[in-house]
């Protein structure tokens, strides 16, 4: 079956967090102003469409996940009229804007919440999840953030406890009030008719629940996790946002989707089920993190093998139908370089260029996050006071309280914490990197002073940011790299990832070398071709002249054209 081609699919994804992007205000925190000055950069770097991470007007106890006001700008981040500028300013250079939709909660210091916890017979009551305290403890849910990982919190006003699957300030909405949907189509419509593309949508399978909160057997988060996401009503909900919302516009949404299973992938995003376009899964974000465990690192790090298989898989979920997302790091993981990769000073360059690669030339839709596309690495704060993030802050005050490895859990955040990801980004070798000419929100990885900056990057041809404007654009002159059936190359091999994407008489040859050391490679006698052309390569070619045999340098990535 032929694959229908459109700009969601072709279209290569790049993430602001705007509060650590560019500050022009002088208050140490991003803003959409920076965005606007940033945008023939953004535009230089090939990418199509922007997603940016919410700049609601929000009290920022989750930096901006936890939304005080749809409609409205956080004061921080500047104004309506600055994104009115923004958006047509992207508009103007061919970039499209996806937002981040957060609607299984919001704050509590939204009206609705307030008004909702005022009685138990204010007409916003039933906008949220409410279990009288005469009934006893409400049964157990596990909580995203909070320190008791309780996710019923008992309001005394009216002697009831509400549902907060993330933090105490971020009560669930209940979607099987109709009156919730609407208000959520509503302030879609405002900012689609606004101009805005599509949307993120943070962690949608959640936001049907079994409204009679019946006892669930389960221990561990992972098990909880698997729970929220199966909620009796979830396609039914998305199946009316798509239909009520999305449809009427060129738009496409992209789910969060903690929780869903490879074999239930295509109830969401078949084509025919008309829910989402696709969604992120968590498989590859769970494959370095210990047995049960949403954030703690696992003992023995993670074998090639095991990368490849999840690749494979969930390529195999999308083969016939759906489509899939292509992602390694985002506002909520580590740094792609210092996680699936080598960030050190020897192996930095290949390793950032691989996964750029890897990205840029595999089947499905690529979401790169600031910082990628100079190689940004870990900052690893080693003090507790560093962190600003409210998953490690809580998670700290919870080992604490029980008598834990308070050492151990430092170590495991300096590899596991999402702060990794969201300090500032590095312009240039100045003082704070160009981010703000004052003090910075969060504290500056200092390996901006070493080259990890844009400026530093721009003057040299073979930089990481140079190499990645080369890939992009080879991507975009090569539809067999988004449409191309996949096929994946001894996947038992440790070290070298290798697949070809063929699409009718083309078929391009990726070879990868995930190792510290020179790998030599030799193709299967089943992969035939009378030349190859060699497209692209981060690093110098160390032997490929033999017909099928090659020598890949440590953390290599070639790119080679097969003719018959």
């Amino acid at each position: 079956m032929a694959v229908e081609e459109i700009w969601w699919k072709e279209g290569i994804v790049y993430q602001i967090y705007p509060r650590s992007f560019k500050d022009t205000s002088g208050n140490g925190i991003g803003d959409l102003r920076g965005i606007i000055e940033k945008l023939d950069y953004i535009s230089s770097l090939g990418v199509d469409i922007i997603w940016l991470n919410p700049i609601y007007d929000s009290p920022n106890d989750d930096n901006g996940y936890d939304i005080r006001d749809y409609r409205k700008i956080m004061s921080e981040f500047g104004t309506m009229e600055d994104f009115d500028e923004l958006l047509a300013g992207m508009k103007s250079r061919n970039l499209r804007l996806v937002m981040d939709l957060v609607v299984n909660h919001c704050s509590d210091e939204h009206k609705w919440f307030q008004e909702s916890r005022k009685s138990r017979e204010n007409p916003y009551r039933d906008y949220f999840h409410w279990w009288p305290a005469e009934k006893g403890t409400p049964p157990k849910r596990w909580s995203y953030f909070d320190v008791e990982e309780n996710a019923w919190q008992y309001d005394e006003k009216t002697d009831a406890y509400y549902l907060h699957y993330f933090a105490v300030k971020q009560p669930d909405l209940k979607w099987e009030n109709p009156k919730v949907r609407q208000e959520v189509y509503d302030m879609m419509h405002f900012w689609f008719k606004k101009g805005v593309d599509g949307f993120r949508m943070d962690v949608i399978p959640f936001i049907s629940k079994d409204t009679t909160y019946p006892e669930i057997d389960a221990q561990e988060p992972h098990e909880f996790i698997s729970y929220y996401a199966n909620g009796p009503k979830v396609h039914e909900y998305l199946n009316e946002l798509n239909r009520e919302v999305i449809s009427k516009y060129d738009a496409f949404t992209v789910g969060e989707g903690p929780g869903i299973a490879r074999e239930d992938a295509l109830d969401f995003v078949h084509e025919d089920r008309k829910e989402m376009d696709m969604f992120f899964h968590f498989d590859l974000m769970s494959l370095d993190r210990a047995p049960g465990e949403v954030f703690k690192m696992r003992q023995g790090g993670w074998k090639l093998t095991e990368f490849k298989k999840i690749f494979n898989d969930w390529d195999t979920a999308f083969a016939k139908a759906g489509w899939g997302s292509l992602f390694l790091a985002n506002h909520d993981f580590p740094r792609s370089v210092s996680r699936w990769g080598n960030d050190s000073p020897e192996h930095w360059h290949n390793s950032a260029t691989l996964l750029q690669t890897f990205l840029l030339t595999m089947r499905g839709t690529p979401y790169f996050y600031q910082g990628d596309e100079i190689g940004m690495t870990n900052v690893k704060f080693t003090d507790i006071e560093d962190y600003r993030d409210i998953n490690t802050i809580n998670r700290y005050e919870t080992v604490k309280q029980r008598g834990g490895d308070l050492n151990a859990f430092m170590e495991s955040e300096q590899h596991a914490a999402r702060e990794n990801a969201r300090t500032p980004m590095q312009w240039d070798d100045t003082i704070n990197a160009g981010f703000t000419n004052s003090e910075p929100w969060i504290k500056l990885n200092p390996d901006y002073k070493d080259g990890v900056n844009v400026k530093s990057q721009e003057k040299d041809k073979y930089s990481i940011l140079n190499y990645f404007r080369k890939i992009t654009e080879l991507r975009k002159k090569n539809k067999v790299l988004v449409y191309g059936d996949y096929h994946c190359i001894y996947p038992e091999h440790d070290k070298v990832y290798a697949y070809t994407r063929t699409l009718e008489a083309e078929r391009f040859l990726i070879l990868l070398n995930f190792s510290d050391e020179i790998e030599r490679f030799t193709l299967p006698v089943n992969i035939t071709y009378n030349r190859k052309i060699k497209l692209i390569s981060n690093d110098k070619i160390l032997d490929d002249k033999t017909f099928k045999e090659f020598a890949l340098r440590p953390w290599q990535a070639v790119v080679y054209k097969l003719e018959h």
